[in-house]
């Protein structure tokens, strides 16, 4: 018998051998075995296979990291989702608007000034102008983010802001006076089971993560590329297996309450160059109720999504810069 799961599965499995993906593919129902499998090289230079159970880097799906860390702090009332920025920011970055707050942080409607521009350049461009050393924590990214004017009027229109999940990352921990890397441990990683999550740095990397390469044939990685640790808009490394238990975990409202998942999941913007809404922190399908988290950086192509209707989980990520996406055009996203 043909389920969702297997359906789902065996159209990325083809896909993958087909296009000569490199990375990991997982899919999960509930009451049924995972396919879980790992393709291509974990490290080209050494022929290290990439294995299902490979740590990866995953860009920008920590955005859904972030958003759910700031959306514990809300359930414990150390935030609202109302709250203005400014009063955390004190004299620090004063071109961001005075009326900006955590909701419009989350939606990406803040209109402040973005320090990564994805609007023009390839993914593999070098954008950060700064050492990339310096950046190990998330303090370190205040001069990075400054000195860049507010675009838009705050909540009037929908714009994908790097810079505003990292000042998202800034608030949680001086609201919370713990460092951003120590909160999403405590508050999504540890409940969610997530033992091979976390954020190492590019210069210390764990043997069992994945190498991100910059092209399909292209062996210089994107180490000169990203900062030495990451923040509220990427940065972690983890599983297939990982996020399977963080979707899990969030649905079954061990992360944050049943009310506070609603209102990060709740659609509010029709973006129609991705072909998806957004809501705080995730993307949802254009038409189906899919959650959805994407991440793209020199190194990374990736998606992970719960569809709630057939309980599906699934994960593809690629160690190359647009390795995930020849994949994932395998499958039909309503």
């Amino acid at each position: 018998m043909t389920t969702a799961r297997t359906a789902v599965a065996l159209a990325l499995h083809e896909a993958a051998e087909a296009n000569g993906f490199s990375g990991v593919i997982r899919v999960d129902r509930p009451g049924e075995e995972p396919f879980a499998r790992g393709y291509g090289l974990a490290d080209r230079a050494h022929g290290l296979p990439m294995a299902a159970e490979s740590r990866c880097g995953v860009a920008s799906i920590a955005k859904g990291f972030t958003a759910v860390t700031i959306g514990a702090l809300v359930d414990d009332g150390t935030l609202a989702l109302d709250d203005l920025v400014r009063p955390f920011l004190g004299d620090d970055l004063p071109l961001v608007d005075d009326a900006v707050t955590v909701e419009h942080l989350l939606s990406h409607t803040s209109g402040i000034g973005d320090y990564i521009d994805e609007s023009s350049g390839s993914i593999t461009d070098y954008v950060i102008d700064r050492p990339l050393h310096e950046l190990d924590n998330t303090e370190a990214f205040v001069p990075v983010l400054d000195g860049r004017p507010q675009v838009s009027a705050p909540g009037s229109r929908f714009a994908y802001c790097n810079s505003g999940f990292v000042l998202l990352a800034l608030v949680a921990e001086r609201a919370s006076k713990t460092p951003f890397h120590e909160l999403v441990q405590e508050r999504v990683f540890a409940p969610a089971g997530m033992a091979s999550s976390g954020y190492p740095r590019t210069d210390d990397m764990p043997g069992d993560l994945a190498l991100g390469y910059l092209g399909d044939t292209d062996d210089r990685t994107n180490v000169l590329h990203l900062p030495v640790r990451g923040s509220g808009d990427g940065g972690a490394a983890t599983t297939a297996a990982d996020l399977h238990a963080f979707w899990t975990a969030l649905f079954d409202h061990r992360i944050v309450s049943a009310q506070m998942l609603a209102v990060l999941t709740e659609p509010l913007n029709e973006v129609e160059d991705e072909n998806m809404r957004y809501a705080r922190g995730f993307w949802r399908g254009w038409e189906s109720g899919t959650v959805i988290l994407e991440g793209y950086d020199a190194g990374v192509s990736a998606r992970t999504w719960h569809d709630p209707e057939s309980s599906v989980t699934g994960t593809v990520i690629a160690n190359a810069s647009d390795g995930a996406w020849p994949v994932l055009e395998a499958v039909d996203w309503p």
